[in-house]
């Protein structure tokens, strides 16, 4: 009931920007929490950030002061802005929302994934 659609991702040169969007559609009633996380070939996924509905954003050591996320709530869409990407970024981006699905008194938590889009960091 409840999908994500990712887009933004390509190809960059070391120390170019990209912006990835995902965006949330179905019956939600509420989201708590979306995040960023990335799978390399031969790694496990790792988590890059991650946004709480008060606000609150963690990241990863590793993109920390490189990468931002950010939400339009009205939207339930949220973002990353990824700056001064580097070879080592290259990996597929997965969004992941937490929620509730349905209406006050008939809701249902969810956790969704989305389809992936590929961020490629090479000269």
């Amino acid at each position: 009931q409840v999908q994500l659609v990712e887009s933004g991702g390509g190809l960059v040169q070391p120390g170019g920007s990209l912006r990835l969007s995902c965006a949330a559609s179905g019956s939600i009633f509420s989201i708590s929490a979306m995040g960023w996380y990335r799978q390399a070939p031969g790694k496990e996924r790792e988590l890059v950030a991650r946004i709480v509905s008060g606000g609150r954003a963690n990241y990863a050591d590793s993109v920390k002061d490189r990468f931002t996320i950010s939400r339009d709530n009205a939207k339930n869409t949220v973002f990353l802005q990824m700056n001064s990407l580097k070879p080592e970024d290259t990996a597929v981006y997965y969004c992941n929302t937490e929620g509730y699905s349905g209406s006050t008194f008939d809701r249902r938590y969810f956790e969704v994934w989305g389809q992936g889009t590929l961020v490629t960091v090479s000269s």
